[in-house]
């Protein structure tokens, strides 16, 4: 089933039409209304005349997240507050949040787009979902919800915490769709053991998990602990949040709803536009936005973009699943190590729980990484020589995976703080040293 099949299955000529038609209208919006772009345009010698083919896109500057910073709260809208009806913002754990704004039609369309890859997930009017993400300043909670609704789905807008009483909505009004964060939905699984439920025997059949990383080895635990179909999609606080990109049936990528949103993919070190199928730093460019244009977006995810057709019949180019951030890489005695690929090489383990956290410290002058994973429960006999080979087990494995070693420290089963949002991964010290 498609959502929007004219936009979603046009000819790559027709769909480019309209990115082009609607770059140069959102280039010379934003440097009419928007004063950071006017200066930033001017002072690379570009201006709106100059996009006359998608490729142009590539003459006009980056934005990053400082520009964001240094035009908090309301500097990047290119419209007065009056006709902004709705404000979102990112989590804001590091320095000031990201704004962004909403107007009516900014509200409209994001519905649309989130009602397009949750049907590219394969809900539908008769699905029961039930809405784990919080409710508030973060995107993902109201764009779900006004997405599923738009479809016509049945809304229990659970929000986050009182996990018992979550599983018990889950029995007693037979949710069959489920969002969370992933680290949340495990969580959730293993309130759901403790309470004795067998989760297969629940009427969940699909899960549509979001706003932080979940690679295959968390999908294959995920679809193990809760007996679903786990699908993954992508958007940013910074887009609007959810709906600029969703998992389909086939599982080979996310499409991206290029419509509305362009991409790009660039060397992170370089800012070099590469080509499909190569890895690279993801950038993206509003193509409609009202209240908050951005052009050329820097995510700081790592990503790459395949240009196959795809056999659910959509034809916007796919992105594979984020394998990282260019900010939560860690440079560990000069090797770039990422913690997907940690997560990775846990989730393949038998004998530990998926659920980890990475220590940095410096010593000297030579970086530590100590992995701390908690040991399954149904694994740990109290054999001190088995723990010492599972240990020395990811020891080795840990090594081949990122080419340095890494100190190992099982810990107990549910030792590790369990967050109802993101999970917290990285702990680095080296500054506090």
């Amino acid at each position: 089933m498609i959502w929007d099949p004219h936009y979603e299955c046009m000819s790559r000529e027709d769909l480019q039409a309209i990115q082009l038609d609607r770059l140069q209208a959102t280039v010379n919006y934003a440097y009419e209304k928007v004063p950071y772009y006017k200066a930033l345009f001017d002072e690379h010698g570009v201006h709106p005349q100059d996009i006359k083919r998608l490729e142009d896109v590539h003459k006009l500057p980056f934005t990053g997240k400082e520009a964001l910073a240094e035009n908090y709260p309301f500097g990047m809208f290119a419209v007065p507050m009056k006709d902004v009806v709705r404000l979102h913002a990112s989590s804001g754990t590091t320095g000031k949040q990201k704004v962004v704004g909403y107007t009516k039609r900014d509200i409209r369309t994001w519905a649309n787009l989130v009602a397009r890859i949750a049907t590219m997930a394969g809900v539908t009017d008769e699905d029961i979902a039930q809405i784990c993400f919080g409710y508030g300043l973060f995107t993902g909670g109201f764009g779900l919800h006004y997405g599923l609704e738009k479809i016509g789905a049945t809304i229990i807008p659970a929000s986050t915490g009182n996990t018992e009483r979550q599983i018990t909505m889950m029995q007693d009004f037979g949710t069959t769709a489920l969002v969370a964060t992933p680290s949340y939905a495990l969580y959730m699984a293993e309130v759901a053991e403790d309470m004795g439920v067998d989760t297969s025997r629940l009427k969940l059949r699909v899960g549509l998990f979001g706003s932080e990383p979940c690679t295959e080895s968390m999908r294959k635990e995920l679809e193990r602990r809760w007996h679903i179909r786990v699908t993954d999609n992508y958007g940013l606080t910074e887009f609007g949040g959810p709906g600029v990109a969703g998992e389909c049936e086939c599982g080979e990528g996310m499409h991206i709803n290029e419509d509305h949103f362009y991409p790009e993919i660039i060397d992170p070190e370089t800012g070099e536009v590469l080509g499909y199928g190569e890895e690279g730093e993801l950038v993206f460019t509003s193509l409609t936005r009202e209240a908050f244009p951005i052009i050329r977006y820097r995510t700081r995810d790592i990503s790459m973009l395949i240009n196959e057709p795809c056999k659910c019949g959509r034809t916007t180019i796919r992105m594979k699943k984020v394998t990282g951030r260019t900010d939560d890489m860690l440079i560990i005695r000069g090797v770039n190590v990422y913690p997907s690929q940690i997560e990775t090489v846990l989730l393949e383990t038998e004998g530990v729980a998926p659920h980890y956290q990475l220590i940095v410290t410096r010593k000297g002058y030579m970086d530590d990484l100590e992995v701390r994973v908690e040991v399954s429960e149904n694994y740990f006999t109290g054999k001190f020589k088995e723990l010492e080979e599972l240990e020395s087990s990811l020891r080795s494995k840990l090594n081949r995976t990122l080419g340095i070693s890494a100190r190992v420290k099982l810990v107990e089963s549910r030792s590790i703080e369990r967050t109802m949002g993101k999970a917290k991964r990285i702990i680095d010290l080296r500054s506090k040293d």
